[in-house]
């Protein structure tokens, strides 16, 4: 995808790009009801067994579902703390519910998106030298600061979770959803620019700190309203597309 997908066509793209939806129109209907049985007969799994109640967030309502429908919810439930996956999976949905207006759309979808960031998941290694090898050159003195903070370090996971995750909850989910219609139609290194445009935005306020845990909190403030990072990020992949071949 070159261009921003309209808003009122993002639904029906994502699902044809996802397979959650048919090419021939002549199945759309009857594939439509199939995953909405799917969806209600998961949402009344989880109520009769009282795995959920109505306080529950809507995201964690569709991870418990989830969990059903991957024959995981026992083993979730008996183990010490959710898993890393499943975090990365509620914050997917929570991002996607302020985007879709329909339930049972943003429950599929979020399974597609999700499967696409298992991808990004494989290919962190290499996103993560990418992005060393483009700031060194890009901005040298913020490499360096960055390096120090121990955002590059091996064991450390948090520029992982952002690129796994795709920014939800960092970006405005109005501006980031430009962003999901890149990683949707192939362009995962996308994730690179989006973390070097942030970064080099607030660069100076990088400078005074002193912690990963500092980036991490400022970083997470940045949710880019009025979508300046978004669109230089989308022209920089632009520019340096064939750099990042090895993606896809």
């Amino acid at each position: 995808m070159n261009y921003t997908v309209p808003n009122a066509q993002r639904t029906l793209l994502w699902s044809l790009v996802m397979d959650i939806m048919p090419l021939h129109k002549s199945s759309t209907s009857f594939i439509r009801d199939q995953r909405r049985e799917v969806y209600e007969d998961l949402l009344r799994a989880v109520t009769v067994m009282r795995a959920i109640d109505q306080t529950k967030p809507k995201e964690l309502v569709m991870h418990t579902m989830w969990l059903v429908e991957t024959n995981r919810l026992q083993s979730s439930n008996s183990s010490s703390g959710i898993q890393e996956d499943d975090t990365q999976f509620i914050d997917i949905v929570r991002t996607l519910l302020q985007i879709f207006n329909d339930d049972v759309d943003t429950y599929w979808m979020a399974k597609g998106f999700y499967q696409y960031t298992r991808e990004l998941k494989r290919e962190c290694g290499k996103l993560k030298e990418m992005t060393q090898t483009l700031l060194k050159r890009e901005d040298i003195a913020l490499f360096y600061r960055l390096e120090k903070l121990g955002l590059f370090e091996e064991n450390t996971k948090l520029l992982d979770n952002w690129y796994i995750t795709c920014f939800a909850g960092v970006i405005c989910e109005m501006m980031l959803v430009k962003i999901w219609d890149k990683v949707c139609g192939g362009s995962r290194k996308i994730v690179i620019f989006l973390f070097l445009e942030l970064v080099k935005d607030i660069k100076s306020l990088i400078f005074d700190l002193n912690s990963l845990a500092e980036l991490k909190a400022l970083i997470e403030t940045v949710k880019d309203l009025d979508g300046v990072i978004v669109n230089k990020a989308i022209k920089s992949l632009q520019s340096n597309n064939s750099e990042v071949e090895y993606t896809h």
